[in-house]
């Protein structure tokens, strides 16, 4: 018998064991499709030595494996964080494996990021994906095979998709500002995935609806990822070079625009608040988990993390055919937008 501490490989346990190498995978792969004692014996070899299998190697081998994939643009934004949290618990009560990589909001690492789901015979992914055109095919490629589901920022018109209605949330956040001081003007945020286009448009419309003229600030062109940097660049240069802003109240695409240019107001002795003696108010989108403890704390439309993973994760069990795992009845189109909460504080 082999030794415990020479047990790497399945060849080493199935000797171990004294069980033919098929027998063992076959445990490994399902654990019910092999005889009771058969089990057994394994279950207290397994207990006795240790051995724990390479479960990628496992995964290769099944016709569908029991790890799905996940792909984020940014895994220190606390927003990917939240939703990546959300997956691995619910996955992990389904018997499933979460592997999560990260595009970090590079084109060429998200290629990458899927080719390597493609390569773990992943049994389906969720993709928050950057919207790189040429990665259509690729990602329509991968959807033929598996089952993904889109997060965040949808890829097209017609994938399975679970995110905020920017639509509902621009509606709320605008009808408030405009409510309760001068209609905003909309300070954009990089071309780094559809939302970009799709807040931009949801600003226009609700400023359309009530009869207003939308004032977009006019950016410059940058796909990069820090927010902060492009919203406090963007915020100085527009005060300093165009004169100042066209209107008192600015809304950000998102809130770590609203962190940079907050910062910037204040470089420029500019007070940011809702009061009478202030120059400027400042709204963003989204709830960053640091909007309420910036100075001054920031008001927003809060999109709900926890629900969009928790979504995410039912619908693509549902298309794993794990229906005793899902608690929700999905539309037809498999399109679900959930309505945000305006959050109120002193910034707008």
């Amino acid at each position: 018998m082999v030794e415990k501490a020479t047990i790497k490989t399945m060849e080493d346990f199935s000797e171990f064991v004294g069980l033919s190498r098929p027998t063992v995978s076959k445990y490994f792969n399902d654990p019910s499709s092999v005889r009771s004692k058969t089990r057994q014996r394994i279950e207290a070899a397994v207990e006795q030595s240790g051995f724990r299998p390479n479960m990628f190697a496992v995964n290769l081998n099944r016709r569908r494996s029991n790890i799905i994939g996940i792909i984020i643009p940014n895994s220190t934004d606390p927003f990917y964080m939240a939703l990546t949290r959300r997956v691995e618990l619910l996955a992990n009560e389904a018997g499933l494996l979460a592997f999560v990589l990260s595009s970090d909001g590079n084109p060429v690492l998200e290629q990458r990021a899927i080719e390597t789901l493609k390569s773990m015979n992943v049994a389906g992914a969720i993709i928050a994906p950057l919207g790189v055109k040429s990665h259509h095919q690729t990602l329509a490629q991968l959807g033929g095979a598996i089952p993904l589901i889109y997060v965040d920022s949808p890829l097209d018109e017609t994938s399975p998709f679970v995110g905020t209605d920017n639509r509902q949330s621009f509606q709320l956040i605008v009808d408030y500002l405009c409510r309760s001081g001068e209609p905003p003007c909309y300070l954009g945020m990089p071309g780094v995935n559809n939302n970009a286009t799709s807040r931009q448009i949801a600003y226009v419309e609700a400023m359309t609806q009530l009869d207003l003229e939308p004032q977009i600030i006019p950016l410059s062109q940058t796909r990069d990822w820090d927010f902060e940097k492009f919203g406090y660049e963007e915020t100085l240069r527009t005060l300093k070079e165009r004169g100042g802003f066209p209107s008192r109240t600015i809304l950000c695409a998102n809130d770590r625009v609203a962190f940079g240019a907050i910062a910037a107001a204040y470089q420029s002795r500019l007070k940011v608040g809702r009061g009478a003696d202030c120059d400027l108010r400042i709204a963003g989108h989204d709830d960053h988990p640091l909007s309420r403890y910036s100075c001054p704390p920031i008001t927003t439309v809060a999109q709900n993390y926890s629900e969009i993973g928790r979504l995410a994760t039912e619908l693509l069990l549902s298309k794993l055919g794990e229906t005793a795992m899902t608690k929700h009845e999905f539309p037809a189109d498999e399109r679900i937008l959930l309505n945000a909460a305006i959050m109120l504080r002193d910034s707008a």
